[in-house]
């Protein structure tokens, strides 16, 4: 036979792309849906993940602002005028549309966030946080990708549980064994490219076929990836947002993306976003202050969007950083490396108010905070609480679920 899909093995088919990896758990009841069939069901809570790439300064973000230590260590870069909180720490004041969240309720700030041992690298502590394991990339799963895996199966077809990547590959914090992440820029460029190939042989090549065994699984798969491209590039082009998102600004036009699949009925359970430019070792200040304002309008057009559009009961956002950087600023008015920073969860669903202790600026380690909250028990409420999956089982041991949610 001739047939291009009967010449493909599965090691074949996770070679072809869209712009971006195509899921590959898809059963034949789940293609119907997507194809335009009786509607999947929807999940009922979506996670959606703001990594900040380069090491945010968390000194800067929420502002130790009645401790004389920090205005000593911080001559340049000291936060004026910082958005009060309690007595002691605020907010930094261009993520002023985050206050009222916080004061409704609706922003949960874990202060002091990191794990025994930190690594100051980019890359490793980044694979720490990705995986949820002090071995990194060791590990051959990301603590998402585990926890989609405990709950989504190869073959099946309830709601194919997909996760969704907005950058040109997926981090690695959505590996998985079983599940392969959709990963695009934009949804205009999320289709199907043919290397040296007819794409429209291609796609008629690979309709729906009746029957069962390798060739109409081979099928289900490429039909079920065409499917899901057009249906994240229709819901996208439909929408029409209820907020203003920041223009110019990468995350804002990212999380605009987000509440258009979103509104548009995908069945996704995990969408994830990344904003850099964080690793602030010279002139600290004027990038730093220009990324706070992007996160803060970007993060509050989105609630917004998504509470008009009747959605925020079922999104829950956090927001991470591999590390933040140290106590003292350096001699180029920027900060190195650090340890600890805060992480934010924003929705209906979150607890809101400040959880855990903001680091000691006078018990320091070797210049560097002192880590107050183990990422992994927000990871454990997360997953727990609102994923509805086992946290011991996805991270591997017991994490008390800190009450952020």
């Amino acid at each position: 036979m001739t047939d291009l899909t009967v010449r493909l093995d599965r090691r074949q088919l996770l070679g072809l792309s869209l712009a971006g990896a195509v899921p590959l758990v898809f059963g034949r009841a789940a293609l119907a849906a997507l194809a335009g069939g009786d509607e999947p069901g929807l999940p009922e809570r979506i996670l959606v993940v703001v990594q900040l790439s380069g090491g945010n300064d968390g000194l800067s973000t929420v502002v130790p602002f009645a401790d004389d230590a920090y205005h000593k260590a911080r001559r340049q870069l000291a936060v004026e005028n910082p958005l009060r909180l309690d007595e002691r720490v605020g907010l930094h004041p261009n993520l002023e549309k985050l206050l009222p969240l916080f004061k409704e309720g609706r922003l949960a700030i874990v202060q002091g966030a990191s794990y025994p041992n930190p690594n100051r690298s980019h890359f490793e502590a980044m694979d720490i946080w990705h995986t949820a394991d002090l071995r990194g990339r060791r590990v051959d799963t990301g603590w998402l990708g585990r926890a989609m895996d405990s709950c989504c199966h190869a073959g099946a077809a309830p709601d194919p549980n997909l996760v969704v990547a907005i950058g040109k590959s997926p981090p690695y914090a959505v590996a998985a064994k079983q599940l392969k992440a959709v990963a695009f820029e934009t949804p205009e460029a999320y289709q199907w490219r043919v290397s040296g190939g007819d794409a429209t042989g291609f796609a008629k090549a690979n309709e729906p076929a009746p029957g069962e065994g390798a060739a109409a699984w081979l099928h289900d798969v490429a039909a079920a990836a065409r499917s899901s491209s057009a249906a994240v590039r229709r819901a996208a082009a439909a929408y029409r947002p209820k907020a203003a998102y920041p223009v110019p600004g990468r995350l804002g036009r990212d999380l605009r993306t987000v509440a258009a699949l979103i509104h548009g009925k995908l069945p996704t359970r995990v969408y994830y976003a990344a904003l850099g430019g964080f690793d602030t070792h010279v002139r600290q200040k004027p990038a730093h202050d220009a990324l706070m304002r992007e996160l803060g309008d970007s993060l509050a057009a989105f609630q917004a969007d998504l509470a008009a559009q009747g959605h925020a009961g079922r999104v829950l956002t956090m927001v991470f950083s591999e590390f933040g950087r140290r106590v003292s600023e350096n001699a180029s008015g920027g900060t190195d490396h650090g340890v600890a920073a805060p992480m934010f969860l924003l929705g209906e669903g979150a607890k809101g108010g400040l959880h855990g202790t903001h680091p000691s600026l006078a018990d320091l380690d070797h210049g560097d905070l002192k880590m107050t909250t183990d990422f992994r028990t927000v990871y454990a409420a997360v997953l727990g609480r609102w994923l509805g999956v086992s946290a011991r089982d996805v991270l591997g041991a017991e994490f008390p679920a800190l009450p952020v949610l």
